[in-house]
């Protein structure tokens, strides 16, 4: 996968819209939000989508995060919390809870870095967000030889990122896929961030500038003859 659309279910996309990125060269889409996540939100976004033959993740950042015909969920574990309860807190309350109908073969874990320190998931989680580099690619290193996690998830929320950084993130990585999202507005971000990361995410810009978030997914659309 090269590309992912994310989607908020507290936000609102016309059903016309919905086709036009499941045709637009995306690879799948995440459903996944910081605030007002209802499960019936989560759930009619879902339906737009669930028809489509492209996987369709769930992030379960919240309990409403969590349909039990969904076929993939993302587990996030925060790795640049100040708070162990966004690495390893949460997640024991709810495995204790519903550990023995986890659908643990549809269970994907990430480790985050949250990168931007306006960014209300870098609040919520209490990141440390001031990281040089050198930081950033120890995290990456933490992710996959310690940890052992099959994402790293550089997060930006909303701003563009350094590509040097995430260069040398990407560079010490063999086994883990880097994740990067956060300001990819336009198809030449898209390309930029896409040389170094296996999977670049979009978010914000589809509920800012259509058009401009469908150009990030034309460039990885297989031609055909």
């Amino acid at each position: 996968m090269k590309h992912l659309f994310k989607l908020d279910p507290a936000k609102n996309l016309p059903h016309n819209v919905i086709a036009k990125l499941v045709h637009s060269g995306t690879d799948g889409f995440i459903i996944g939000g910081t605030d007002n996540l209802y499960l019936d939100a989560v759930e009619k976004l879902y339906e737009s989508l669930v028809e489509t033959d492209l996987p369709i993740f769930l992030e379960v950042s919240d309990e409403a995060m969590i349909l039990p015909e969904a076929e993939h969920f993302l587990i996030p574990v925060v790795l640049n919390t100040t708070n162990n309860k966004w690495t390893l807190g949460l997640h024991q309350e709810l495995i204790k809870q519903m550990g023995d109908f986890i659908p643990w073969k549809r269970v994907t874990s990430e480790g985050y870095v949250i990168l931007n320190k306006e960014a209300k998931a870098a609040k919520l989680t209490e990141a440390e967000t001031d990281l040089t580099k050198e930081d950033i690619v120890a995290y990456a290193r933490l992710a996959e030889n310690i940890f052992h996690l099959p994402i790293f998830y550089m997060e930006y929320s909303g701003t563009y990122g350094d590509p040097e950084v995430v260069k040398a993130a990407s560079g010490v990585l063999n086994e883990t896929k880097l994740w990067y999202g956060g300001g990819i507005r336009s198809k030449e971000q898209a390309r930029e961030m896409a040389k170094y990361a296996d999977t670049i995410i979009v978010g914000n810009v589809l509920y800012e500038d259509l058009e401009a978030a469908l150009e990030t997914a034309a460039i990885f659309k297989k031609k055909t003859v």
